[in-house]
């Protein structure tokens, strides 16, 4: 007998991740059924009804809610607004996947886990430097293999393309984004508790800047932070400042340090020529190669509709997924700021 597809709505189309979240958990057998947004559709979100347009648009958030059906709620409105909506769904029946950042406050992560607790369902993040990139998951094999021995640091490099003309008001607002540590960084948080195999982190150092957008006071378009675990050390530094002629919205790197070697990754671009994107190099006793990582795939969407179907684990542990966003806060929170054109905390 088979089953039922799990059957999902939408809650929010204000970021573009939308797009990947929809697209990888239909080529994981779910099925897209409505969505919803608050107000006026604008900007680049016009064409999300095109691309999928199998999903009715409906009026209120309720008429998803309250759907039977649909097993699992995609969130990808405002940052500061998808605490409740993720609470809202799960306290009617659901699963969640939402964007990162999930939350933007400490009271809202907490708010999260009681509901968590309390409702039994999923809350998960789709951290997509890491689970939409197959260069990633090429890396997980490599280290989980010994190839690089034990790891002891990560660093991580976030650069992102502002594309002013498409950007909405609630970019320039860190009270509506979160903040670039708790927006941007979280994925960069998520890879070193990942790859370091860490419960829990000491934030170090951290610091947060506007250098060159002087007319959006609000703008973080700098970031840096240290972290520390019992297992390993990370540095990250996320910016807003991709140049237009980089052929793609930012050069994403990762460096993993281990003792017996490291693994680079250049997740979206190789500037040294090489064509098309999740390049990974491994440098240890034995070899110093280039590996086109290309068709390693991305397990974590099947993982996840597994999880729904089994409630297990799989695609992400929950415990995980609340430190990478308390870290993620945390550092924003205490962040120094820095730059001509920085605003007090």
């Amino acid at each position: 007998m088979t089953s039922e597809p799990l059957k999902m709505g939408v809650l929010g189309i204000d970021h573009r991740h939308i797009f990947g979240q929809l697209s990888s958990m239909k080529k994981a057998g779910a099925v897209g059924t409505k969505w919803w947004t608050r107000g006026a559709i604008v900007g680049e979100s016009n064409d999300f009804a095109e691309e999928f347009p199998e999903l009715a648009q409906v009026e209120s958030p309720d008429d998803i809610l309250n759907d039977p059906e649909i097993g699992l709620v995609l969130i990808a409105a405002v940052p500061s607004e998808r605490a409740d909506l993720a609470i809202a769904a799960m306290r009617a029946g659901k699963d969640v996947m939402t964007d990162k950042p999930g939350c933007t406050t400490l009271e809202q992560l907490e708010a999260i886990k009681q509901t968590v607790r309390e409702t039994g369902r999923i809350w998960s993040i789709d951290f997509s430097e890491r689970f939409e990139v197959e260069a990633v998951t090429k890396a997980a094999e490599l280290v989980q293999a010994g190839k690089i021995g034990k790891v002891v640091q990560t660093i991580g490099m976030g650069p992102h393309r502002a594309n002013h003309a498409t950007r909405p008001d609630w970019f320039y607002d860190d009270k509506q984004y979160g903040g670039i540590l708790c927006d941007i960084a979280s994925h960069q948080i998520d890879q070193f508790l990942f790859f370091t195999g860490s419960t829990d982190a000491e934030v170090v150092a951290s610091s947060v800047g506007n250098f060159a957008n002087p007319d959006h006071p609000g703008l973080q378009d700098f970031g840096e932070l240290l972290l520390r675990s019992d297992q390993a050390q990370c540095y990250v530094r996320v910016d807003w400042y991709t140049p237009d002629g980089l052929p793609t919205w930012g050069d994403g790197r990762l460096t993993i340090l281990g003792t017996d070697g490291y693994i680079e990754l250049r997740k979206y671009v190789d500037i040294d020529g090489r064509p098309g994107k999740n390049h990974l190099f491994l440098v240890n006793g034995d070899t110093c190669q280039h590996i086109d990582a290309n068709g390693a795939g991305l397990p974590y969407f099947a993982n996840l509709a597994h999880d729904i179907a089994h409630r297990t684990e799989t695609a992400m542990p929950q415990e995980h997924t609340f430190k990478v966003m308390e870290l993620a806060i945390k550092a924003q929170m205490q962040a120094t700021r820095v730059g001509p054109n920085r605003v007090p905390a």
